[in-house]
């Protein structure tokens, strides 16, 4: 009977490790990334993730290229 004792609790430590595991792969959030709505002109600076942050709400932003140019992209949670 003692020797299940032990036995017992690494398997209960082994689960709780494994449920661990997975829960923290499932708390990353998903970005979704589209051109800024408010920005006008040429993307050349680093003003546009200031503007996707304070103004557009994104978590993120940045001057990306597209097929036509260079544009002010946000990166919103999906």
């Amino acid at each position: 009977m003692a020797s299940s004792s032990p036995k017992l609790f690494t398997i209960f430590l082994f689960l709780i490790l494994v449920v661990l595991l997975f829960s923290t792969s499932e708390v990353q959030a998903k970005l979704c990334r589209g051109r800024s709505k408010l920005w006008s002109g040429p993307c050349i600076n680093s003003k546009c993730k200031r503007q996707c942050i304070n103004v557009e709400r994104a978590v993120s932003g940045g001057c990306h290229l597209d097929n036509t140019g260079v544009f002010c992209f946000c990166d919103f949670k999906c």
